[in-house]
């Protein structure tokens, strides 16, 4: 098998298999049965695919002294590094490992649901990389359309440090995957976002930082709050400049490319004219921002506007929305009244509209105080949407508009048909809706949907955009940028099976129903297709998508006409790219005006 070669800038090691040899416990249909051989390499699960990690050794930070891309590691050390610390310091460290160590020995007693089972979730190509500085003149099989001039990126869970314990494929730094296409030829590198999680973890050689879905729940979650906050009492780690991850979306936005996740404010990440990647840092638009933002807000392609969304999980207001003009000029907060903090990773915009879902995943931190995750299913809340003006200056005039058991992780697109007072709504409807986070029985479906909201009635309904007979798991994916917040046509969706694995993608047309599907290969698998319009035709452009072989253990980036559904190009890539999440283009024109 080819393994992803390692980079010269950073020492990685191979520190072992990611599993275990001894048998531990078996997880319903994504059991694991371990082979008796201890030096096998590889494990029989549901994912059936190589376990071979790479993890760098964990030695307290030296001075970079990289040559392959030194603009990116400018700060390797945090200001608490390790060679700084005093006396106290040093000793509260040793302290406060040592219980840590009991802790995690402890833990490692009970079986961990295979939704933060690091076994399970970052295994075969869901397994980190190292960094890869950039790599010109890759091997393209067909011909790379002329029209296709910049840089694909992509976003990734990449953890730098082996898990200690608990860990959700969510929970890994930020990695940013980049192609650059000049006149026919292409280019690779891949980064991860300098953090201030990263660059502190780094620095000390560990993971100290408590994951956010994997080590946060239960008695062992409070316990590894208590010890985060005790380093940071210390002087051990400083947790005022944010603990994001920065793995999750990517927006262009006011010449500045942007690394989000919810839980921070967003990385300012910069393309070098060689195509490397170079993080500027934690981006607040000049100070006017001071909450986090959530890893999908919506570019208006009429008005150039960014619309977010904001949410707490511990203090009122538990949602709030925001928008920034063309310039970058921040408005004021608007506060979304919900009784409960609600899981709200994405919403939809309409020409006038911004729509808000309320579902049935909440956070709920007591919880934890009885052993149990603090991110639970409310069968008792009913979901609904909420509708109101994009440019309010305060909440008030929102309408809410229930819709029985509903939930949308993702929501594709939105728009109004104001001959019927409707907003309608695209989106996957995922059922278990919280089997992302919890582990569940059922299997999980997502359900491509269209919700239409009467606003003068205060009425819903909802069905399914594709037939039964016809109907695949639908996550991930796009509409044509240009038409976000109108009426379109066409949505391209990554095919999500088997279940977690993406096999290809769909062109779904939302109105009859057609899904024409394009399968990436035997034993091929990819993540989101990003659609690239190339004219005023909605479906004239082409669709761009990673893809890794897990047969030669090799991967590529595919470009699809999305008219014919043909393949028209293969890049090889010098290196294996994981299984992430959402990415976007910048065009050679807007990379030239880069801030």
């Amino acid at each position: 098998m080819a393994i992803a070669s390692t980079s010269s800038s950073t020492n990685w090691v191979n520190t072992r298999p990611t599993f275990s040899s001894s048998p531990r416990r078996r997880l319903g249909s994504s059991s694991i049965s371990y082979t008796k051989n201890p030096n096998s390499k590889t494990i029989n699960c549901a994912i059936r695919t190589h376990s071979i990690l790479h993890f760098p050794n964990r030695s307290p930070c030296k001075e970079s002294t990289s040559t392959s891309h030194p603009e990116s590691h400018s700060s390797s050390c945090s200001p608490v590094a390790p060679r700084n610390w005093n006396l106290f310091q040093k000793v509260a460290a040793m302290a406060l490992d040592a219980i840590e160590d009991g802790l995690e020995t402890r833990e490692r007693k009970h079986p961990l649901p295979k939704t933060v089972d690091p076994d399970v979730q970052i295994t075969g190509n869901f397994s980190p990389v190292p960094e890869q500085p950039v790599q010109h003149f890759l091997p393209v099989v067909g011909k790379i359309p002329e029209d296709i001039q910049g840089v694909y990126l992509r976003n990734g869970a990449n953890p730098l440090f082996q898990p200690t314990s608990g860990h959700h494929l969510f929970d890994g730094d930020g990695m940013i995957y980049a192609v650059k296409f000049d006149n026919g030829s292409a280019s690779y590198a891949c980064r991860f976002t300098e953090t201030q999680r990263l660059v502190q973890e780094r620095a000390i050689g560990k993971p100290v930082f408590p994951k956010a879905i994997g080590e946060l729940h239960g008695h062992s979650g409070i316990a590894k709050l208590l010890l985060f906050y005790a380093r940071g009492f210390c002087g051990l780690v400083d947790h005022s400049q944010g603990i994001g991850v920065a793995n999750a979306g990517l927006v262009y936005f006011n010449n500045h490319l942007l690394a989000m996740s919810e839980d921070d404010l967003p990385y300012h990440v910069r393309i070098t004219p060689s195509g490397d990647l170079k993080t500027v840092g934690r981006y607040s638009f000049d100070g006017q921002l001071e909450s986090t933002m959530i890893a999908h807000p919506k570019l208006d392609p009429v008005s150039g506007e960014l619309f977010a969304l904001s949410y707490d999980v511990i203090k009122k207001p538990y949602l709030k929305y925001f928008r920034f003009s063309p310039d970058g000029t921040k408005s004021e907060d608007v506060a979304i009244d919900l009784k409960r903090p609600t899981m709200v990773h994405d919403f939809a915009i309409t020409e006038n509209f911004v729509v808000v879902p309320d579902h049935q995943v909440v956070f709920n931190m007591s919880e934890m105080i009885t052993g149990g995750s603090p991110v639970v299913y409310d069968d008792e809340k009913i979901s609904r949407f909420g509708v109101l003006n994009k440019y309010a200056s305060d909440g008030s005039g929102i309408k809410w508009i229930e819709v029985p058991d509903c939930f949308c992780f993702h929501l594709w697109n939105a728009w109004e048909e104001p001959e019927s007072d409707e907003v309608v709504v695209i989106g996957s409807c995922m059922t278990p809706a919280d089997s992302i986070f919890n582990e569940c029985v059922q299997e999980l479906r997502s359900v491509l949907s269209e919700i239409r909201l009467n606003l003068k009635t205060g009425e819903s309904s909802r069905r399914a955009i594709i037939s039964p007979e016809n109907d695949v798991n639908l996550e991930a994916g796009m509409v044509n940028k240009n038409l976000l917040g109108r009426k379109s046509n066409y949505a391209y969706l990554a095919v999500a099976e088997p279940w977690p694995k993406v096999s290809g993608f769909a062109k779904v047309d939302l109105s009859t129903g057609e899904i024409s599907k394009f399968i990436y290969g035997d034993s091929k698998y990819g993540g989101e297709p990003l659609f690239l319009p190339n004219s005023e035709n909605e479906d004239d452009g082409h669709i761009l998508a990673f893809v890794h072989d897990e047969n030669t253990w090799e991967s590529e980036l595919q470009i699809v006409n999305s008219k014919s559904l043909e393949l028209e190009a293969t890049v090889k890539l010098p290196s294996r790219v994981p299984y992430g999440f959402h990415g976007t283009f910048i065009s050679t024109d807007d990379l030239a005006a880069q801030a």
